[in-house]
């Protein structure tokens, strides 16, 4: 089990593998982001996107999952998170892609208010079969401490 006291800063790990298919992409876009180049071929041709594309919060989904199956096997004692600061999508993801994670620890501390647990940021990024970066987000992770009254 990973504790706060066990994270360092430049610690990096690559974990996933997640196929697209064109029908989890065009369910998904159905019921969370029904715009037409997720959806309609033809609308999508005429796009900047020239084909069928998966919606980027499609994107950010598949790299949870991708997240959440490597902690099944990387086990910590994390707590949550209380968000990502910053995210963008640098490419398009399209039915046929195979996606893969890459993370590094860019910062940790502990937290002033709950010094039983730390809060530690990564840069996740999310590549395509290609090598291709498709998704880059810093997200805030909360995990506990071993030493549960803050001191080290």
């Amino acid at each position: 089990m990973k504790f706060y006291e066990d994270i360092k800063v430049g610690d990096r790990r690559e974990f996933g593998h997640y196929e697209v298919t064109r029908e989890e992409v065009t369910d998904f876009a159905r019921k969370y982001d029904p715009q037409p180049f997720h959806l309609d071929d033809d609308a999508a041709a005429a796009t900047h996107f020239g084909r069928l594309s998966a919606s980027g919060w499609h994107t950010c989904s598949m790299t949870m999952a991708m997240m959440v199956e490597n902690m099944k096997t990387e086990k910590s004692a994390g707590l949550g998170s209380p968000g990502v600061d910053e995210l963008r999508w640098k490419k398009p993801v399209y039915p046929g892609d195979t996606l893969r994670c890459e993370t590094e620890i860019i910062e940790k501390r502990r937290s002033a208010s709950r010094p039983e647990m730390g809060i530690f940021k990564s840069r996740i990024r999310t590549f395509n079969q290609d090598g291709d970066m498709v998704l880059e987000m810093m997200s805030n992770a909360l995990i506990a401490t071993r030493d549960r009254d803050g001191t080290d």
